[in-house]
């Protein structure tokens, strides 16, 4: 059972994805004639809802607290199971219940993206198809290529043969799901000793495919990382730092601590030559430096190497397997705790100041200490600290841990020691974060559903202004274009957030804990 903001922002979600205006219900309605678009949608509304708040639910159970035809119900239950949205299990006592995935449902929030991304790797025939498989949750093979019959088929064989070349490189025991194996048998008139059996991938009709998110998330990580170094050392390094990731991308998936090793010819082998990263060093000498020497520097200041200490390790970005291998690794763990905490760092900021910032590394470094020491190492009043300590402790960015001197837990006789609890705290942000994104699609759907601005959209949408724009007035003109500005920060601001829940939550490496 989700949390108030989680079951906010997913109820949101689903009327957002799955309302009666969108292509996507109305694609997915197709082949359920029982109920009409608008009935389907306000049981879909209702069962995600109820699944929310009151947590697994057998479909007796979701029929009873409802108060639906046991028909809608299915026919919901289907649709959301059909898009991912719904676990569906065989219980002893129950008999068949469902829950609700939470975590499925704010992937939801990240499919542009992931179009997006589809599009720059492999062409936007590649996007169209990552597009439709997101419509409808899953499909098999031949439903997606009935599906693009009237696009480009040149584009489409394109995209395919890429495809199954980034499948060869990235050959992963979880990436072979629906992959079954078959001999290719030379017909060529040879004798049977001297045949060879070629064995090769072939997809198999009868599985459906869904989208691989954890895939994905990973690409959005690496530009995550590309970014940090690009914003602490120059554009030099961050190409550097992109050879590297594209390097290994191979086996890389969201668990990973460090990523597999990659030679420094294979880092290099990634850079493009337009791309001059010579340009970001300075040398002594008027003689400039190679590729090669120019790589090995800023793998050099990627890995602190002039700062062999904890704290330069704890800055660093890649390190070296040894000497005699030379092998590169990127330090995930290490980096994402950085990022994470730079978003700990950046609202502690933007709420309580610089000082805020400042006592929360102090904590960070020193561990438990009481009011007074941490006035005195800070170097401020201790007038000043007192209060800011509380308005940190209300927001849950630090903690409080009471020492008791006696068994009677006096608080005229107990030492009062702040610290900061990072699990907690992330997880508070992670919630407000949630409220804040409900917050904005609400804002979102209220700018929408404005009367004027509605009329106007449903005249920009018809035909005839389609192809002649004069039509509208130039009032109407300035609502849609003012409309469009609010969108889009809308939209730009909704990115921004949703991208600070994928760094506290997503780059959380599983099984390791903060300092």
């Amino acid at each position: 059972m989700a949390d108030v903001h989680t079951a906010n922002l997913c109820a949101q979600i689903v009327h957002s994805h799955f309302g009666p205006l969108t292509a996507v219900s109305r694609s997915t309605f197709t082949y359920l004639d029982t109920c009409s678009s608008v009935h389907l949608y306000n049981a879909i509304q209702k069962v995600a809802l109820t699944l929310l708040t009151r947590g697994r639910l057998s479909l007796l159970q979701l029929t009873r607290f409802t108060a639906l035809k046991t028909r809608s119900v299915r026919a919901a239950v289907l649709i959301l199971i059909q898009q991912n949205l719904l676990w569906h299990a065989q219980s002893d006592d129950d008999g068949e219940v469902v829950e609700f995935n939470t975590d499925e449902c704010l992937l939801r929030l990240r499919f542009g993206r992931y179009i997006w991304l589809a599009e720059q790797l492999f062409g936007s025939a590649a996007a169209e198809i990552v597009s439709l498989i997101l419509d409808h949750g899953k499909l098999r093979p031949p439903d997606i290529l009935s599906k693009l019959l009237s696009t480009n088929t040149k584009e489409l064989r394109e995209a395919k043969e890429k495809a199954e070349a980034r499948l060869r490189r990235e050959r992963e025991e979880d990436m072979k799901i629906g992959l079954k194996k078959r001999k290719a048998h030379d017909h060529s008139g040879q004798r049977p000793s001297k045949r060879k059996a070629i064995e090769e991938d072939v997809v198999d009709d009868e599985v459906y495919f869904r989208i691989h998110a954890s895939k994905f998330n990973v690409h959005i990580r690496n530009k995550l990382i590309e970014d940090a170094v690009r914003d602490r050392y120059n554009e030099s390094a961050a190409i550097v730092m992109r050879a590297i990731l594209k390097a290994s991308e191979a086996k890389a998936t969201m668990s990973d601590v460090r990523s597999d090793g990659v030679s420094t010819a294979n880092i290099a082998g990634h850079i493009s030559e337009d791309e001059d990263i010579t340009s970001g060093l300075v040398y002594t000498s008027s003689k400039e430096g190679s590729t090669m020497t120019a790589l090995k520097e800023y793998l050099g200041i990627l890995a602190a190497a002039d700062n062999p200490t904890p704290a330069g390790r704890a800055a660093s970005f890649v390190s070296f397997s040894g000497l005699s291998s030379g092998k590169v690794h990127v330090e995930l763990e290490i980096v994402c705790r950085r990022l994470r905490r730079r978003v700990l760092e950046a609202v502690a900021r933007e709420r309580y100041g610089d000082e805020a910032v400042r006592i929360i590394r102090l904590l960070l470094a020193n561990g438990k200490m009481g009011g007074d020491q941490i006035a005195k190492v800070a170097m401020m009043a201790a007038t000043a600290v007192r209060p800011l300590l509380t308005s940190l402790s209300a927001d849950s960015l630090v903690s409080l841990q009471e020492v008791p001197k006696g068994a009677d837990r006096n608080p005229q006789r107990t030492i009062y020691l702040w610290y900061v609890d990072l699990r907690k705290a992330y997880s508070v942000l992670i919630g407000n974060l949630y409220k804040t994104l409900f917050n904005i699609g609400m804002r979102r759907r209220a700018e929408e559903e404005d009367t004027t601005v509605k009329a106007v959209r449903e005249k920009s949408e018809r035909t005839d202004v389609c192809e002649d724009s004069s039509l509208l007035s130039r009032t109407e003109r300035e609502v849609l274009r003012q409309w469009e500005e609010r969108r889009d920060k809308l939209t730009v601001l909704e990115t921004r957030v949703e991208e600070a829940v994928f760094i506290l939550r997503d780059l959380a490496v599983p099984g390791v804990e903060d300092d």
